[in-house]
């Protein structure tokens, strides 16, 4: 029988385990831990770790987020979104698969881990919408580029190129007739196999079916002796505590590489736990699962392992499968640590064309084709930002094409709030409402009256702009009453607040009453007594509707109706 759902908020820890259903939770363990398996051995190669690394960050995110996760389906583990930012950034300081490499992506697990449990401590959630769905949709597609060009060469059979993105590209353009046919087979068959059961059914494991089957093949037919790379030994060590010996400047070297995948990792883990809410009747605690993902990190970081991140895909599987709670992901990292311990024999056959066809599967996955051209449809301009953001991804060094990312989103926000302008208000024919004009919707204005508003928050990046729209709107008439209409005005800052007054004592100078409708907003009243705006406008001028303060100060009801 499962527990009760709501005694999950009785304790801190392990809150998530609360709701478990031990039948459920096993059973979705075990298909969590087949799609796992081959998955994590597959990131972890991307990254260029050894397959076992990647099992002990599945088992280290596994732990950390049932210890203080509050989604109950949500799979936290190695993952293939950060992994290319993560490989590419510390290729820079170290040669891939060397000693300082993975000391260096210890150090950065735990300090993505530590950037996570304050993101979660200090309920700063917000920093998920850092990046817009367009930006982010152009993210994962540069993102997607860099996984098929790293995992192409051990598909095709041939040595994997160096140098840039592009230049990589165009190298293995013209190596393409030596291609070995054979791993091109194993490759392109894993990736079949996974996209075939992909479409029957998620809960199907094609991952592991198409490598058991890739692995056999090779065995039987000898195919390592014909130019097939595999695996080879995989050692069955178990994690251990560990902590990498880096000097200062290198733990200082690595802050901007951490912040990049911390902003990624919160955008994803948000992305997840509200696509699959523990209880679809309350909203989802954001907050709660980054202080799961970040211990989750930090775990992977003692275990010897890199940073986590989320999974939207093993996350559905736990939902569909009938997860009940984080028991289903504890239970999957018991059968992975059950593998380590007693089976990674199997694994010294599995070639590297298999793990190169599931990644190339994983990276066609990410691409959202159909929000792509869904943007291209309805937004040309925000289009253009997927195709920017996936450009800097591909052309640039990938930590700096990511941040650079980032700050476009950012940008694009800044720009939005800038064009926001004055817009005048107009009486609805025979009602008290008072709307924005629009030139097909007839409306009603008073002589002598003006009402103004601004439909966005005003701050330094508009309100330049507002006093001058307000300006000319003064001077193309001789309005006896101006008010200012401020549901949508939810913040007012120093800057803004400034130029409010400005406007309130240039009225009072030419004669004009300025009252204040709708001030909704709790931090715009908060800013309208911090910095003092009251001193210049009366308090009995502030009313809770337009038409209110209309029939109050305006001299006169004589309307006007414009055409339309």
């Amino acid at each position: 029988m499962p527990h009760d759902p709501h005694a999950k908020h009785a304790w801190p820890l392990f809150r998530s385990l609360a709701s478990y259903s031990l039948p459920g939770d096993l059973m979705a363990g075990l298909t969590l831990a087949a799609i796992a398996i081959p998955e994590q051995m597959a990131t972890a190669r991307l990254g260029g770790f050894a397959p076992q690394i990647g099992f002990f960050a599945f088992m280290a995110g596994s732990l950390g987020f049932a210890l203080l996760g509050g989604n109950r389906f949500l799979s936290c583990g190695a993952d293939s979104t950060i992994m290319p930012i993560l490989a590419g950034g510390l290729a820079a300081l170290a040669a891939a698969g060397s000693p300082d490499y993975h000391g260096l992506a210890i150090a950065l697990s735990l300090m993505v881990g530590a950037m996570m449990l304050v993101g979660g401590a200090f309920r700063l959630g917000g920093i998920a919408n850092l990046l817009s769905v367009p930006v982010m949709v152009g993210f994962l597609a540069g993102i997607s580029v860099h996984i098929i060009v790293s995992q192409l060469p051990g598909v095709l059979g041939l040595q994997s190129p160096s140098g840039p993105t592009l230049d990589r590209i165009g190298a293995l353009a013209t190596e393409l007739g030596r291609a070995n046919p054979i791993t091109l087979c194993i490759g392109l068959g894993v990736l079949a196999v996974v996209f075939i059961s992909e479409t029957i059914s998620a809960k199907i494991p094609g991952a592991l079916i198409g490598l058991v089957g890739a692995t056999l093949t090779t065995i039987a037919l000898g195919l390592e002796s014909k130019g097939v790379n595999v695996v080879g030994s995989v050692p069955g060590t178990l994690p251990r505590p560990t902590f990498p010996e880096l000097a200062p400047e290198q733990w200082v070297g690595l802050v901007p590489l951490a912040f990049v995948i911390t902003v990624v990792v919160m955008v994803q883990t948000a992305a997840t736990t509200r696509s699959f809410p523990s209880d679809p009747d309350k909203p989802a605690d954001v907050d709660r699962d980054f202080l799961g993902t970040g211990a989750g990190s930090v775990l992977s970081g003692l275990f010897g392992a890199f940073p986590v991140n989320a999974s939207p895909p093993r996350t559905g599987i736990v939902a569909e499968t009938g997860g009940q709670s984080q028991l289903a992901g504890l239970a999957a990292a018991a059968m992975v640590l059950a593998l380590l311990a007693f089976g990674t024999g199997l694994l010294q056959h599995v070639p590297d064309a298999a793990l190169g066809g599931i990644l190339l599967f994983v990276a066609l996955r990410i691409i959202r084709v159909k929000q792509i051209v869904t943007i291209y449809r309805q937004s040309p301009s925000e289009f253009l930002l997927i195709v920017a953001t996936a450009a800097l991804i591909i052309v640039l060094p990938i930590q700096q094409g990511a941040f650079l990312g980032i700050v476009l989103s950012l940008l694009h926000g800044i720009w939005s709030t800038m064009r926001a302008r004055l817009v005048e208000f107009e009486r609805v024919p025979g009602t008290t409402i008072w709307w924005p004009a629009h030139p097909h919707i007839k409306g009603e204005r008073i002589a002598g009256v003006i009402v103004i508003g601004l439909q966005a928050p005003l701050s330094f990046l508009n309100a330049p702009d507002f006093r001058n729209d307000v300006t000319k709107v003064l001077g193309s008439g001789t309005p006896q009453l101006l008010v200012l209409e401020a549901s949508g005005m939810v913040e007012i800052d120093f800057t803004a607040a400034q130029i409010l007054l400005d406007i309130f004592k240039a009225c009072s100078k030419q004669g004009v009453t300025v009252a204040l409708a709708r001030l909704e907003s709790v931090r715009a009243q908060a800013a309208f007594e911090r910095f003092r705006l009251f001193d210049a406008l009366p308090r009995e001028h502030v009313f809770h509707s337009v038409d209110e303060a209309v029939r109050a100060l305006a001299k006169s009801n004589h309307m006007v109706t414009p055409s339309s």
